[in-house]
């Protein structure tokens, strides 16, 4: 199962989902889309949250209203991160996610140490959790079958284009 939840409406449309284990992040991280960003409570056991950012949008676009939303749901799902206040929450694009067979269930690495960021959260607020948490849907979406979808999608689209370009040449 994944949770969903809706991100405050003035940073835009956004969703931001985690799996509800250890066993559910797996899949989460093998079948991610190349727009996920993942949040992590930085050395510390939590949550994997995910924000699917808009097509040619980055990491450096992320607004301050949409991180601290992950942030703070990072945060309040990590036993001891939402115990202690400043606590660091690392976040990355999907793709930079690695996972070799030797790690435990749910245990991630990085390609690329210089992609991953950090944000401080002082505290707890309330106010975003529960705004959150009231927005909170839980599914049973077939990862796998969405993410097969949008490659074949970007496959037609590609092959169209080729298509197109052989027309014009």
């Amino acid at each position: 199962m994944v949770f969903y939840f809706k991100a405050r409406p003035e940073v835009g449309d956004y969703t931001i989902f985690m799996g509800i284990d250890k066993h559910e992040n797996e899949d989460l991280i093998k079948y991610g889309f190349p727009e996920d960003i993942w949040f992590h409570v930085d050395k510390m056991s939590s949550a994997h949250v995910y924000v699917r950012l808009n097509k040619g949008q980055a990491i450096d676009n992320i607004s301050e209203g949409l991180l601290e939303d992950c942030a703070q749901l990072v945060k309040a799902n990590s036993i001891q991160g939402n115990k202690v206040n400043n606590v660091d929450v690392v976040y990355t694009p999907w793709y930079n996610l690695k996972k070799t067979a030797s790690m435990d269930v749910g245990q991630v690495g990085f390609h690329n140490s210089k992609m991953v960021r950090t944000v401080r959260v002082e505290k707890r607020i309330n106010e975003i959790v529960n705004r959150l948490n009231k927005t909170k849907v839980e599914r049973k979406p077939d990862l796998k079958a969405e993410r097969e979808a949008v490659n074949a999608a970007e496959r037609a689209e590609k092959k169209l284009l080729m298509r197109d370009k052989v027309k014009t040449a």
